[in-house]
């Protein structure tokens, strides 16, 4: 009989690992002490830097603004002074619109896509001479070309040259991370545009464009609907008809391209301004037509994709402040 052998046991070996971790010496602990203190004093230094950084950006910008602020309210009038060279102006038809303010234009209508706004001249400036008060603060920079004020709010020059030399500088071209307010680089000033584009920074402490995001609440914007934009050719002023935030992505529901508002088609200015109206969080109720000049306040927001826009139209011949602010009042959040 053949025999059966017992089936054999398989006896798996288990390998254990050991982790041996190192000892240090007592020079080496130190160090890894001072190394460990050289980076924290290191980080401390340049977070104190940049704080010291910030802050001397911040008074410098402070201060330089209130230095020309003395020299631009020393003399009260602002009359053309037409012995200075005048700037030489667009062509202007023959048929010069009335000289008054953009919305003394005869309306025209707005369902004729082809229809294209006219240049105006400036009335009682038709030769675009610059006023006396310009004349004395394009002495510190001839790139001054504005003065806009908020009132409690802004109350600042406007520079115009290519849209990123004064991102990082001062109204007089110093090195300053809070920048200047500036005109967009597409705008002429030769006869009175139809819309002026204003950029500046969103800043925390509350300079350039930072306290615009105030407005996103309605009851601050009664408070404040009017702006004063000067320019070295004539003086205006503006009442606010939306505030929003607009995307400058294409195929965001909020996209909305400005420079729809720099042109002078009618339809595409109507257009823009329908859109800017039912973007705003905020229901005006102030009638914009497309020959209205437009003033536009743009600012950046959280989102790189997003800007912060604060809208307002000139304040038209025959119109009143008392009757705007009637009807400012009765404004109310969408």
């Amino acid at each position: 009989m053949q025999q059966l052998e017992a089936p054999r046991r398989s006896h798996s070996r288990r390998k254990t690992h050991f982790h041996i971790r190192p000892v240090l010496t007592d020079r080496q602990r130190k160090l890894l002490t001072w190394l460990g203190l050289i980076v924290s004093a290191g980080i401390f230094i340049f977070s104190a830097y940049s704080l010291i950084d910030y802050a001397v950006d911040y008074f410098q910008a402070r201060r330089a603004s209130d230095e020309l602020r003395e020299i631009y309210y020393a003399e009260i009038t602002a009359t053309p002074d037409m012995t200075e060279a005048p700037v030489t102006p667009s062509p202007v038809p023959t048929a010069t619109p009335t000289p008054a303010h953009v919305s003394a234009v005869t309306p025209v209508p707005t369902t004729a896509p082809n229809v294209r706004l006219d240049p105006v001249r400036y009335p009682g400036n038709p030769f675009s001479g610059v006023t006396s008060r310009f004349q004395k603060i394009q002495r510190q920079n001839k790139d001054i070309i504005g003065w806009l004020t908020i009132k409690d709010m802004i109350d600042l020059a406007v520079v115009q040259r290519d849209n990123s030399y004064y991102l990082r500088r001062d109204y007089r071209g110093y090195r300053n991370d809070n920048g200047a307010i500036f005109l967009d680089e597409s705008i002429s000033l030769k006869t009175r545009p139809y819309t002026l584009m204003l950029y500046g920074h969103n800043m925390k402490t509350g300079l350039m464009f930072g306290s615009l995001r105030n407005y996103e609440n309605v009851s601050f914007y009664k408070r404040n609907p009017f702006v004063t934009f000067d320019t070295a050719y004539e003086d205006g002023r503006y009442v606010i008809f939306a505030v929003t935030t607009i995307s400058t992505v294409s195929s965001d529901k909020h996209f909305l391209n400005l420079s729809a508002l720099n042109s002078t088609s009618v339809a595409l200015r109507q257009q823009a301004i329908s859109t800017l109206n039912s973007l705003s969080v905020i229901r005006t109720g102030i009638d914009v037509q497309a020959q209205d000049q437009i003033l536009l306040l743009i600012t950046c927001t959280d989102d790189d994709d997003d800007r912060r826009v604060i809208a307002a139209r000139r304040i038209r011949e025959g119109e009143s402040e008392s009757s705007l602010t009637n009807t400012v009042n009765k404004a109310r959040s969408k």
